[in-house]
Order: C-alpha cells, then sequence, then structure tokens
C-alpha cells in the first residue's frame, strides 16, 4: 500500500476510535439510565408521529449509541453501526429543529449526522474488523 493510502486509512482509523469512544460516552449514562430516562428520549419520536412505546424507542437511541460506538470504533458491523447513528442524529436534529434551537444548539446534532452519511457511503477502512472478517462487504 502506498504512503498516501496509509495516512487515508490511518486518519479513518482515528476518526472511526476517537468519534466511537465519545459516542460511547454519550450513550453509556442514556443506557445506564433506565425507564425513565428511555422514556425521555424515546417522547422525540412524536415529532415524527409516533406515540407509542416511548421507552422502548429511548432505549434504542441510548443502545445505538453505546453499542454502536463501540462497533464504530472497532469497525465492526460499521455500515450498519453508522447508520442507526445517523437515524439517531436525525431525531436529535429534528427534536432542536421543532423546539425552535438556534444553529449553535442544534450545530453538533447536524454535524454527526453529516459524518454518519460520510462514513456510510466510505466505509470502516483497511484497519477494521470489517475488512478482517468480511473483506468483499467492507
Amino acid at each position: 500500500m502506498e504512503l498516501k493510502q496509509k495516512f487515508l486509512h490511518s486518519g479513518l482509523l482515528f476518526l472511526r476510535v476517537a468519534l466511537g469512544i465519545s459516542i460511547f460516552l454519550h450513550g453509556i449514562p442514556k443506557m445506564m439510565g433506565g425507564v425513565e430516562t428511555w422514556s425521555y428520549l424515546g417522547s422525540s419520536m412524536s415529532y415524527f408521529g409516533i406515540t407509542f412505546a416511548p421507552a422502548f424507542w429511548g432505549f434504542l437511541a441510548a443502545f445505538a449509541e453505546t453499542v454502536g460506538g463501540v462497533l464504530l470504533a472497532l469497525g465492526l458491523f460499521f455500515r450498519p453501526a453508522a447508520i442507526l447513528l445517523a437515524g439517531n442524529m436525525t431525531v436529535a436534529l429534528a427534536t432542536h429543529l421543532f423546539a425552535g434551537d438556534n444553529f449553535m444548539v442544534y450545530g453538533h446534532a447536524l454535524d454527526l449526522l453529516i459524518v454518519y452519511i460520510s462514513l456510510i457511503f466510505i466505509g470502516a477502512g483497511e484497519y477494521s474488523l470489517d475488512k478482517k472478517f468480511f473483506p468483499k462487504i467492507a
């Protein structure tokens, strides 16, 4: 592999691991918060017309951040994890927009949504578990 490619894949590795750890650290308190926290998080689905089982939706959001962050960092089931996280950020962004928040508040969710969508297209890279175990689809 030429030097330019090594830098590219090293940069992607750094991005994946740093972002994965960061989102995991955001998700773990939500995961540990239990049903009350999950219900609060899941209530955001009402902006999409989904008003049933808020604890279920909140649990899925916490799970996506916690487990998705680990999978992102490892580069394992990378694209499915990035899709879940992009979905999470879509709901977060919509929640802020419907609340009338300004860019300084919703910008973080928008930035992460852009990154996750980009990562879905880019993939996990050479230095990933997907590349090791699923080389044809990595």
